[in-house]
């Protein structure tokens, strides 16, 4: 039924199907580029930052490695909910399914034995917001949010200010 339902329709067909290529210029348009646009500026140069002024088609060496600051000193942090940092090295902690070394100091069973700070609360509540004996299995896995202090430097410029530090300079403007 459709091969017979094509041949009617292939004399109808052919034809507007050769006319719609005729319309079409055989040679390419040639445009002038866009004008850069964007709140940030150039992304060609914004980027250069990032890999030193080399360019981008060159391969990079790499940095050396951060080394983790071992100072048992707690940094502030830099925007509100950020979790803590960890100001200790954590090289040969198991944290996986079966062992969570993290939990051996600060647990809130053994924190004050350790003089390390508790786990929050809310590592301590499922979805549901009802309290668990035991850390929470979504909040096991402490290196998804807190990372080792380093003496890395930024890759990038930071302008950040947090709450306190902005209604402070407002109430001096004042």
């Amino acid at each position: 039924m459709r091969a017979i339902l094509l041949l009617l329709l292939l004399p109808v067909l052919l034809p507007a199907l050769l006319a719609c290529g005729r319309d079409r210029d055989p040679r390419p348009q040639v445009v002038a580029p866009a004008p850069e646009v964007g709140a940030r500026g150039n992304p060609a140069k914004d980027i250069d930052g990032l890999r030193r002024h080399v360019p981008i088609t060159s391969e990079i060496t790499p940095l050396p490695m951060a080394t983790a600051e071992n100072f048992d000193i707690r940094r502030g942090r830099a925007y509100p909910m950020q979790p803590p940092t960890i100001p200790h090295s954590i090289d040969g902690y198991q944290v996986d399914l079966n062992s969570n070394r993290c939990m051996l100091c600060h647990a809130r069973s053994t924190a004050a034995q350790f003089q390390a700070p508790e786990v929050s609360v809310t590592h301590y509540m499922d979805r549901n917001d009802q309290f668990l004996a035991e850390i929470s299995p979504r909040r096991y896995f402490c290196v998804q949010c807190h990372v080792v202090q380093t003496n890395a430097q930024p890759l990038v410029a930071n302008g950040f200010r947090d709450i306190d530090s902005l209604l402070r300079s407002e109430r001096e403007l004042q």
